[in-house]
Formats: C-alpha cells, sequence, structure tokens
C-alpha cells in the first residue's frame, strides 16, 4: 500500500531539521530524498532508513528489522533499509542525527557504484 499524502508531508516535517527531503512514489511506496540521494523510503506509512552493517545493530537494538519484500513465487528480500524505531518520529533532533548517517551511508554507496562503472568502461 502506498504512504498516504498526510504521512508523507508529516515526515517532511520531522526531517526539516536536517535537510529539506523531496518524496517520490516509486513501486507501490516512495523514496526520500536529499540532494539527489535516496537515503529513505516509505511503505505502507512506515519509515525506512538506509543502514549498512553497522548502523543496521542500532536498529536491530531498538528491536526493528529491514524492509523485506516478496516477489511472486520467490522467497523474502531484505533491503538495506531498515525500520525507523517509532519513538524517533516524535523526536525530530535524534531524528535528523538517524536521517544523517542513513544519507551518508547512501552518499557512500554511490559513489562506490559510480568507481565501479568507472572501472568497467576503462577496461
Amino acid at each position: 500500500m502506498a504512504p498516504t499524502e498526510g504521512f508523507k508531508d508529516f515526515i517532511k516535517d520531522q526531517l526539516a531539521s536536517f535537510a529539506p527531503v523531496s518524496i517520490r512514489n516509486m513501486f507501490g511506496g516512495a523514496g526520500i530524498y536529499a540532494d539527489g540521494v535516496m537515503f529513505a523510503l516509505l511503505a505502507n506509512d512506515v519509515l525506512y532508513l538506509k543502514a549498512d552493517e553497522m548502523a543496521a545493530r542500532a536498529f536491530e537494538a531498538e528491536g526493528m528489522g529491514p524492509f523485506t519484500y516478496t516477489s511472486k513465487g520467490r522467497p523474502p528480500v531484505a533491503m538495506s533499509y531498515w525500520e525507523v524505531p517509532p519513538r524517533l518520529l516524535e523526536e525530530p533532533d535524534e531524528l535528523a542525527e538517524w536521517a544523517r548517517e542513513a544519507h551518508r551511508i547512501a552518499c557512500a554507496g554511490k559513489k562506490a557504484k559510480t568507481k565501479a562503472k568507472t572501472k568497467r568502461k576503462r577496461r
């Protein structure tokens, strides 16, 4: 189920102290972007932030799990986006800290992909 417009507006407000963000609908959910980089997603009015192995530990410590999806006839696939602890939705300053880290991780991943593409083209 796609996120509601009200939830999208709420998330934009809660992330305002992090950075101006844009939200784009995609695949029944929505991607959240800052500086042209997707660092979060919305699905079913739930916020997920990008995480690497280290950051995932903080989500696990809060009892949260990764976003998963299922394709017909295939096992579930876990992505590198983790559900935000509900308490953070009422703590914009702390949410901004988590969002900064997610954005940093997303930017690092984007740089790594760009380097890999450049190496393949040079061969």
